[in-house]
């Protein structure tokens, strides 16, 4: 990559003004100035801008983390904080959520570059499931679970929900996985049945579950075999 694309993209200035300050002296590559905007970088090259170290970037990336209430995932929203506020990466704008929450919702959000695999995320033909931790208003009917499992109709949807596994935690809680995403669905899952969701947390996206050691607002670097196992069809 071109020095001057790289610098545009690490802080966020146009080329023109990262040619500037590359011709001003404030790059160093391996601790020499370089003054060649057009200079190639390679992986082992060190860059520093003002002395700060400035890290490349190779190959997409993934993150999870532990979104608290109150920020919503979309990068960019003009009335509410976003959870890119908690990513400290080099061109973190760049990062979009593989599957959202809403604002009042906590738990595992998945943040990625990488667009193919997202889409195996978030496409409704991939059936990819999701697990959360429900709070609701009301006792637990008895015939919740089986409903379900059979499918409920939600308010001005044609078709019936696809089978939904439910796991009686206590009698106001209870753990739900579902394989498709709905608009606001969970919630209105348990509206068709006469309950309200008071809380709610999801836990595991297909294969990857929420460490318990991040708190909310933390978030970690996905292990290769957390990346893997979102299957990509060739």
């Amino acid at each position: 990559m071109r020095l001057d694309k790289f610098l545009s993209q690490q802080l966020e200035i146009s080329r023109a003004i990262a040619a500037r300050e590359i011709r001003a002296k404030r790059v160093t590559i391996d601790g020499e100035i370089v003054r060649d905007t057009s200079f190639k970088l390679e992986p082992e090259h060190q860059v520093e801008y003002d002395g700060n170290p400035l890290q490349q970037q190779f190959g997409p990336r993934y993150f999870m983390l532990n979104k608290p209430e109150g920020y919503v995932c979309s990068t960019d929203d003009p009335d509410h904080p976003t959870v890119l506020y908690f990513l400290e990466e080099p061109t973190a704008y760049k990062l979009h959520a593989a599957g959202r929450l809403d604002i009042d919702t906590t738990g595992l959000v998945l943040m990625t570059d990488d667009g193919q695999w997202s889409h195996r995320i978030t496409s409704p033909r991939h059936h990819c499931e999701k697990t959360y931790l429900v709070t609701l208003e009301l006792p637990l009917a008895d015939d919740t679970a089986q409903q379900f499992a059979d499918g409920v109709q939600l308010h001005n949807e044609k078709n019936l929900t696809r089978p939904a596994t439910l796991e009686v935690i206590g009698e106001h809680q209870v753990r739900l996985t579902i394989s498709e995403g709905r608009y606001h669905q969970v919630k209105r899952m348990f509206a068709a049945v006469g309950n309200r969701v008071v809380a709610l947390h999801r836990e595991r996206i297909g294969e990857i579950a929420l460490d318990d050691d991040l708190e909310p607002g933390e978030y970690r670097a996905l292990t290769a075999e957390e990346i893997a196992s979102v299957v990509i069809p060739m």
